[in-house]
């Protein structure tokens, strides 16, 4: 495989392979590196454009941190692509997947959304979430212990999960691999993710879409996961067994045989 290319614009992209066009939207605190155990096998059907979100790895950040802005980012960073997108979104990313996909439907051919759901936080109506307090809390360990508190939120990544161990390992060895986001830029998105709610635009997102739980996943429940591919027009579910929230690392093959098998109409 050719080294990736960097395609310099408002947001960091690394694009490689040779296909139809493959966005990746990382989760929160993490940045577009993370995909790298999986990038040779999806670039060898697809171009695939690795997207470091704003204000994490090498993007600059956004202000004001917005759902709307992250999408329109995104939109510019992949303005020259030259077909409408298969778009993946894991956690963070499936939220500005599906506002991209709302947004500029012309570009997003499909979407793929992992370990990922309408809406983070616990609400009256909707208990298949984090507990409001729970997300909170992230914001006030962060000013208290920046290193520790992204430490444990990638502990809690895998919790639960087989091959819990090396998948640890990947997500740590990755953590500051870019760098640091900036306090500020972490606690905006957390922010954000408390105040998102998109249960009451999902039905108006018309691309097929597939939507990847993990069974053990503690950070987005896999019935989120099951309320979405549901309430998506075009939607079907993959509930990978035994996986946590990085199923992509933890379990490449079922990963990429619930990708496939959607891709290819399976």
């Amino acid at each position: 495989m050719s080294q990736p290319s960097i395609a310099l614009q408002e947001l960091h992209v690394e694009s490689v392979g040779a296909g139809p066009p493959l966005v990746l939207l990382h989760g929160w605190a993490l940045h577009s590196g993370l995909w790298m155990p999986v990038l040779a096998r999806l670039a060898r059907r697809f171009r695939v454009h690795a997207v470091d979100l704003p204000g994490h790895g090498f993007s600059p950040p956004l202000d004001p941190y917005t759902l709307g802005g992250i999408a329109d980012a995104i939109a510019r960073a992949c303005r020259d692509l030259d077909e409408p997108a298969t778009v993946l979104g894991w956690s963070l990313g499936g939220v500005a997947a599906m506002q991209w996909a709302l947004g500029a439907p012309g570009r997003v051919a499909r979407l793929i959304l992992m370990c990922t759901t309408p809406c983070f936080a616990a609400r009256s109506d909707w208990r298949c979430a984090m507990e409001l307090e729970t997300l909170r809390r992230f914001g006030g360990e962060l000013e208290a212990d920046y290193e520790a508190t992204l430490q444990r939120f990638v502990a809690l990544q895998v919790h639960g999960s087989a091959n819990a161990r090396a998948t640890l390992g990947q997500l740590r060895s990755q953590l500051f691999a870019r760098g640091r986001p900036t306090r500020e830029t972490l606690t905006a998105v957390l922010a954000l993710l408390e105040q998102t709610d998109l249960r009451g635009v999902v039905p108006a997102i018309a691309q097929p879409s597939l939507v990847i739980a993990g069974e053990r996943d503690t950070l987005v429940p896999g019935a989120a996961g099951a309320w979405l591919a549901d309430a998506l027009p075009a939607g079907s579910y993959a509930l990978i067994a035994h996986a946590a929230h990085a199923p992509f690392l933890s379990h490449p093959d079922e990963f990429f045989q619930a990708l496939e098998d959607f891709v290819d109409g399976r």
